[in-house]
């Protein structure tokens, strides 16, 4: 691939880097990740950040985003189908009345700070006591559990009808998948001792939800680490773009072998690019461009196949990103050509094939 994506720079065990990654895997969008070697940073790396330390989201423009709740800030405002942010009127289910959205993301707020700064500094200081020969791991790890303690009766007072309890309702938020990696790796430092420990069952049967999880398992896939010979990968892994293309251009595209329209009625070369979209802005570019309902061809494009640069770029009047190909379009990046005849449900997601 010829990458013009935002590039991600991460490490897969670090936690910090894990819940950047599910949120960008949530929002539906495509990156270049680059797995890190921690002793060999890559002068790339160190040029954008020079702390050195990872995540770090290098976009397209040049800024750089170096923290990694500002990372997955700027996956879910582009795109939050859970609402992990929280900006959909509250909590549902939550205590006796719904809470109002702002004291909800209040709340949000207060259980990442806690986790950033109390809960991260006894967990390096238990798991990593190598590292901090000054202090006391046991002392740590008593302090740490007193931190889940807190965290166990959260989950317990916002558990669902069915049991199923998140921190702040009967859903996920940004709270949960900020903090779970790091309850993760507490668990690793002792994964028989932490299963076993009373008084935890509500934290325990949340953190097991997360281990158990699709998006986690996406997101820990091995990643060869980056290098001259091994560059950046797409990411998630096997994550399409889409286009919508008119039934005769499709045809004129296979007799040719490439594919040059940028849009309905306008070419390559006429614009520059080849609009394309993920799964979960189809809906809305088929209601907006073809509404009169044409004879369309959706195609699933693999971006790993690209041979010319894919981009995350905003449109016109809009702060949405869309992927646009800068070249033409070689066929054997198509993975699905599928005659497409009605409009695409509301939720594309189910609806447009995506690689598993």
């Amino acid at each position: 691939m010829n990458c013009g994506l935002p590039v991600l720079y991460s490490f897969r065990r670090c936690p910090y880097a894990i819940r950047a990654r599910l949120a960008i895997e949530r929002a539906g969008l495509l990156v270049e990740l680059c797995e890190v070697r921690l002793a060999a940073k890559p002068l790339e790396l160190l040029q954008a950040s020079p702390k050195g330390t990872v995540p770090v989201l290098v976009l397209a423009d040049g800024r750089v985003i170096e923290q990694s709740l500002e990372i997955m800030a700027w996956a879910l405002y582009q795109h939050d189908p859970d609402d992990w942010l929280l900006r959909r009127g509250g909590t549902p289910g939550f205590g006796a009345a719904d809470a109002p959205a702002a004291e909800a993301q209040r709340e949000m707020a207060a259980l990442i700070r806690c986790n950033d700064e109390v809960f991260k500094h006894h967990l390096d200081r238990y798991k990593y006591a190598s590292r901090h020969p000054e202090a006391d791991p046991l002392v740590h790890h008593k302090a740490a559990l007193q931190v889940l303690g807190d965290w166990n009766l959260w989950l317990e007072q916002a558990a669902g009808a069915d049991g199923v309890a998140w921190l702040l309702g009967p859903r996920p938020s940004l709270a949960d998948l900020a903090l779970l990696p790091f309850v993760r790796q507490f668990r690793l430092a002792d994964p028989a001792g932490f299963d076993a420990l009373p008084g935890l069952a509500a934290l325990q049967a949340w953190l097991g939800r997360f281990l158990a999880s699709a998006p986690l398992a996406a997101v820990m896939a091995p990643q060869e680490p980056w290098s001259d010979d091994a560059p950046g990968r797409p990411f998630p892994a096997g994550r399409l773009v889409h286009h919508l293309a008119l039934a005769a251009d499709w045809q004129d595209a296979c007799r040719a072998g490439v594919y040059r329209r940028s849009t309905r009625g306008l070419s390559l070369e006429q614009v520059g690019f080849i609009h394309a979209c993920f799964a979960h802005q189809l809906a809305a570019t088929q209601a907006r461009f073809y509404a009169d309902g044409p004879d369309l061809v959706l195609l699933s494009i693999d971006p790993a196949r690209l041979t010319v640069p894919l981009r995350l770029e905003s449109s016109a009047g809009s702060a949405e990103l869309f992927p646009h190909i800068h070249g033409p379009l070689a066929l054997n990046a198509v993975v699905a050509a599928e005659p497409l005849d009605v409009p695409l449900a509301a939720s594309p997601r189910t609806a447009v094939r995506q690689a598993a």
